[in-house]
């Protein structure tokens, strides 16, 4: 979508210098109003006359002319309007007037924070999984921001938009908020929770952050630029399988790992048991026959993928019987 947003181009000028200005026409037109009035009591009616009422007209262009000053902070900008019509952006940072029949309406390009509270996802194969986000986002387009959307009515205090800066931007993260909980629904509902569904190398939610992070950034992009948003940073921080099946996929995961354990035990063990039969063998210490090996194998087995520690049998015979 093209950028709408362009600078504000009207007359700025410095705000020291018209503050200075407004207070000396004002104190001149309260002399004047003053000095008419002695003039009205002096019987000189006419002079006094035009004198008042020059002088009020004076003080009211001073006091229109003091709505014209602004100040503004960095990472601060304000959208102007003339009687309905966007005008452009003015994001300069310091003191400044600017006419006073703008409409004004100030907004914040500052970057700021989305903990969204974690959210209940049925995953690729079904599964009900707990998942939030963190997002970081800030203001880009102040065009699309105001009128592409409808923040200012959605905001809390819409009569008062212009001043209310923290009402259009909780407005705008309401927006934020809503987005990313469709975003988050969309992605997490392409994974599986983890591998134990999947086939071999296809990406998990729990093994390939990086990936869906990524994702979600893009996600987030797509729909947050009607508003003028931009993401800085999307990630993945809660994860988790939902309470009414936590206890059951535990159990699965803790039989996964005991059945991993057994394997690594049983591989080390038969490893050893190669080794012992072979230095045997190879220096000679003694003769095994199949049996004696059987038996041997057997005893070194029990030993070696044992739970608890073995109780040694001391063999006072000879091997041959």
């Amino acid at each position: 979508m093209e950028n709408q947003e362009y600078t504000f181009k009207g007359i700025v000028m410095n705000g020291f210098l018209m503050l200075f200005v407004n207070f000396i026409v004002t104190v001149i037109a309260i002399i004047g109003i003053i000095r008419s009035i002695i003039l009205l009591d002096a019987s000189d009616g006419s002079v006094g006359g035009w004198m008042l009422g020059g002088s009020i007209l004076l003080l009211i262009i001073a006091i229109i002319m003091w709505c014209g000053l602004m100040m503004l902070e960095p990472n601060e900008a304000k959208v102007t309007t003339w009687f309905g019509k966007y005008s452009g952006t003015f994001s300069q940072t310091g003191f400044f007037w600017i006419c006073p029949f703008y409409t004004t309406k100030k907004v914040s390009l500052r970057a700021r924070n989305l903990d969204a509270e974690p959210i209940k996802v049925n995953d690729k194969t079904g599964n009900p999984v707990m998942i939030g986000l963190v997002l970081v986002w800030k203001l880009k387009d102040t065009y699309k921001a105001l009128f592409e959307v409808d923040s200012q009515t959605m905001a809390a205090n819409p009569n008062a938009i212009g001043s209310d800066t923290k009402g259009l931007m909780n407005a705008l993260e309401n927006f934020v908020r809503v987005q990313s909980d469709a975003a988050l629904r969309q992605v997490a509902g392409q994974y599986a929770y983890d591998d134990e569904d999947t086939k071999p190398g296809e990406p998990t939610l729990r093994s390939s952050a990086d990936e869906i992070n990524e994702q979600l950034e893009q996600k987030l992009d797509e729909r947050l630029a009607l508003a003028g948003i931009e993401v800085v940073e999307a990630r993945i921080n809660y994860l988790a399988y939902a309470p009414e099946i936590a206890a059951v996929m535990l159990r699965r995961q803790q039989a996964s790992a005991i059945i991993t354990a057994r394997e690594k035990i049983v591989e080390g063990a038969v490893s050893m048991v190669k080794m012992a039969l072979d230095k045997l063998s190879n220096e000679q210490i003694v003769e095994l026959d199949d049996d004696k090996k059987a038996a041997m194998v057997s005893n070194l087995l029990v030993v070696l993928c044992g739970d608890e520690s073995a109780q040694p049998v001391v063999n006072t015979g000879t091997l041959n019987h």
